[in-house]
């Protein structure tokens, strides 16, 4: 299959000659838009600016990830002084920029790429102080590098992950609490979709971050933990109020509704959420943050009382909470489905975020790390 990013090299490069071919080979697994060059294909992937020895034709923070046009909006909510900004990354990621308007504090969520973070930054005039990672994983920790060189912020991450955060300095456990500001923040630890994953929950603004555990109808798939661990994590982020809001770490809920769907079709409350998740993808907007108690009414792995939904996976009555749940993960993990994250032509694979996807392009980015880290030594 011919590579879609066409790239031109530096000649005599080995360095660049792989990561060339480990880019072309990512962009190709995925159906990504072809672009030019390969200092824009590595924007696109989030690696920001590429050395001054290959091109000044971009500044830093001008990457703005693989949302398209279309999806690059602005969502700003303000909840007792602090100001919460969402930022598009990668193909469907999102990082969350926190404000303390009276502390002028500011801290980032997860930031899986640290241009379009940067380029957020200096649209509102700020710095940064504080990296926020709830887990290990590149997709939330892959700005922490340029981004604390840049600003010398601080990192913040679980204390069981404390190995795995890049550049990670203050590590946190479940019953300890930090400020950003004026705003105290809890940490929950939720294991499940890695073993050391944490949620951070403000309760004064009423938002919790959840990362990769729980989504807009959905959870994240069980890469490192067991169903009873994920199921006890999501059940402690359901003890938060009903009025919570959650923000989550990718824009899944098209895709989530459409399991949902068929595995609770006459759920009401979940077919009025469908459409209404439907028309926002349509216009290209983003479907989070939702409230807690809305997830409760349609989330299908909060619900593993309703009978519907223990038909569905082929259950009785007398299934537990976990077992059910263990069950409707399953049936998830093997749901093959069709709706792109960028519209036809994107991904070719059906986006079965399963073993095949997520597995493949985390090896992938891993290797296109590796190389960039060398390209970079080799030149500077």
């Amino acid at each position: 299959m011919a590579a879609v990013a066409q790239i031109s090299l530096l000649r005599g490069s080995a360095p660049l000659s792989r990561l060339s071919l480990k880019v072309n080979r990512a962009f190709s697994f995925c159906g990504f838009p072809q672009t030019a060059g390969l200092h824009r294909s590595l924007q696109q992937v989030g690696f920001g600016e590429m050395p001054s020895f290959y091109s000044n034709s971009a500044a830093p923070g001008n990457s703005s990830g693989l949302h398209t046009r279309k999806q690059r909006f602005s969502t700003n909510v303000v909840t007792s002084r602090l100001q919460i900004d969402m930022v598009p990354c990668l193909v469907d990621n999102y990082a969350y920029l926190l404000h303390d308007v009276n502390a002028r504090v500011t801290a980032v969520v997860d930031p899986s790429a640290a241009g379009p973070v940067i380029r957020a930054l200096n649209e509102k005039g700020l710095s940064l102080d504080f990296i926020l990672n709830t887990h290990h994983h590149w997709d939330h920790t892959g700005g922490n590098v340029e981004l604390k060189r840049k600003y010398n912020a601080k990192v913040v991450g679980p204390r069981a992950d404390e190995g795995r955060i890049p550049e990670i300095d203050i590590s946190l456990r479940e019953g300890e609490c930090w400020k950003l500001g004026e705003h105290v923040m809890h940490v929950l630890d939720t294991p499940g979709h890695t073993r050391g994953h944490v949620t951070f929950y403000f309760p004064d603004s009423g938002a919790v971050f959840t990362g990769d555990t729980l989504f807009s109808m959905g959870c994240g798939r069980l890469f490192e933990g067991t169903p009873e661990q994920m199921w006890n994590s999501l059940s402690k982020i359901c003890h938060l109020p009903d009025e919570t809001l959650v923000y989550c770490g990718h824009e899944y809920t098209l895709s989530n509704a459409k399991f949902a769907m068929s595995v609770e079709p006459q759920n009401e409350a979940l077919s009025s959420r469908y459409e209404k998740v439907a028309e926002l993808r349509r216009k290209g907007l983003p479907t989070v943050p939702t409230s807690l108690g809305e997830e409760k009414s349609f989330n299908p792995f909060l619900r593993p009382f309703s009978q519907e939904l223990r038909k569905s996976v082929h259950l009785n009555s007398s299934a537990s909470d976990v077992e059910t749940f263990a069950a409707v993960r399953l049936a998830k993990d093997r749901y093959q489905f069709s709706v792109p994250a960028l519209g036809p032509g994107v991904c070719r694979h059906g986006m079965n975020r399963g073993a095949r996807f997520d597995t493949k392009m985390h090896e992938m980015m891993a290797e296109i790390r590796k190389d960039w880290r060398a390209v970079c030594l080799r030149r500077t």
